[in-house]
């Protein structure tokens, strides 16, 4: 594992599964949830529950891009994402 700009990730890809794990931890953990709305990088970068997200830095740029004001706002732009070609590994 390398750190880019302080969060990890792995440079071949996303780890399968990793982009579900973050959705989840927002879910079910509502400090998460605002940790990732309002500093997604803090959240990346913290991990959640001991463990770092390993994200290639495609995915890991377009979760720090993405502007929501919810959970379900950022679901949807992951789903754009998704639906417009690019594969996330959930």
């Amino acid at each position: 594992m390398t750190a880019h700009n302080s969060i990890p990730y792995t440079s071949e890809c996303t780890r399968p599964g990793e982009l579900s794990r973050i959705l989840t931890a927002a879910v079910i953990n509502k400090e998460f949830c605002e940790l990732l709305l309002n500093n997604p990088r803090r959240a990346l970068s913290n991990g959640y529950q001991g463990k770092a997200f390993q994200l290639d830095i495609e995915d890991r740029d377009f979760i720090l891009s993405i502007d929501a004001k919810s959970l379900d706002d950022f679901a949807k732009h992951l789903s754009q994402r998704n639906m417009n070609g690019h594969k996330f590994k959930f």
